[in-house]
């Protein structure tokens, strides 16, 4: 079931900016409320911030937002601001860093591949949480903090097409061409979180909830920029992607039963049904062509890909300790309540 109304987010030309969080993100704040081109202080920097941390990842996120829709009332020439990105690739390489430190050693794209298709049989996390005994609160806040990535789902992927030839060219279009609603508004994946989201009364204006959202959030949807901006990381681009597309399917499945069960409306659960047959399919295009081609095309990217698939897990894991932390223990996942 799909609406034909507009939404705020398909309104809405830039979010609001969000607030501080410690000396980066406030540096970065400061200097988007000013003219582009303003110095910014030559004393902070990122070499000591936690990399995983609120403020360090708010500072990003406030940065790679800015190659997407932008914030209301920042003048759009910061994108590309030589001082805010010397101080983005300084939290970009912290980042970056610690990933690679955290995630494992080195390992095969198809090892790491295999792995996604385990599906354990006393399997955990926030998708087993909601199908099992989830209540409609802990699904309201998901779907606040999933509205980071899913109020642009498919965007950061785009951004890896160009760097693509032939198959894996190709079949990344058709995979995006889907997932942009195959010619059709009202079908754009984006627009049906909108609706998912309007279904479990929440603001549907893009970018209303990053000022609730952890850092363990933010950093899911940094990886993804930050794969995505960089044309060295493309390899990662396409193995993040190869995890989303192949963990998506059974995820959505139970997130779609979770969502029948506790009785939210039909366009909730739509969203999560919809996801289901079309990422089966993906998934399979993703791993034959997307992945495949890419690997024979430039087989010295093997690794990349393999990281890419690793570093999504790792960060997903991540945010699910958060969310099941704070519901097993009765409270709010998010930094205030809705």
């Amino acid at each position: 079931m799909t609406t034909t109304l507009m939404t705020a987010h398909d309104r809405a030309a830039g979010a609001a900016l969000p607030r501080s969080r410690g000396e980066l993100s406030r540096t970065v704040r400061q200097a988007l409320t000013r003219p582009a081109g303003t110095a910014l202080p030559q004393r902070v920097t990122a070499v000591r911030a936690d990399p995983y941390g609120d403020d360090l990842q708010l500072a990003l996120f406030l940065c790679y937002e800015l190659h997407y829709r932008g914030f209301a009332g920042v003048d759009p020439e910061w994108e590309w601001d030589p001082g805010l990105l010397r101080l983005r690739a300084q939290m970009e390489q912290r980042f970056l860093s610690a990933l690679r430190a955290d995630v494992g050693p080195p390992r095969k794209a198809e090892e790491a591949l295999a792995d996604l298709l385990v599906e354990p049989v006393d399997g955990e996390g926030p998708s087993h949480f909601l199908k099992e005994r989830g209540e409609l609160w802990q699904f309201r806040e998901y779907a606040a903090q999933r509205s980071l990535y899913h109020l642009k789902e498919a965007d950061p992927h785009a951004w890896v097409i160009p760097r693509l030839t032939g198959r894996a060219k190709a079949a990344m279009v058709a995979v995006e061409y889907d997932e942009f609603g195959a010619g059709r508004a009202e079908r754009i994946h984006a627009r049906l979180f909108a609706d998912l989201m309007a279904d479990l009364d929440l603001d549907t204006t893009y970018g209303r909830y990053v000022d609730t959202t952890g850092a363990e959030m933010l950093t899911s949807v940094n990886l993804m920029s930050l794969f995505g901006l960089h044309r060295a990381l493309r390899g990662a681009l396409v193995g993040h992607f190869a995890a989303v597309e192949t963990t998506s399917s059974p995820g959505s499945r139970r997130l779609a039963d979770g969502l029948r069960r506790v009785g939210a409306g039909p366009a909730a659960v739509h969203f999560y049904a919809e996801h289901v047959e079309a990422d089966a399919v993906h998934e399979q295009i993703v791993r034959r062509d997307v992945v495949g081609g890419l690997r024979e095309a430039e087989p010295a990217l093997d690794g990349d890909i393999a990281f890419g698939v690793d570093a999504t897990e790792w960060t997903e894991k991540r945010l699910g300790t958060r969310l099941l932390t704070a519901w097993n223990d009765g409270r709010t996942s998010l930094r205030r309540p809705l």
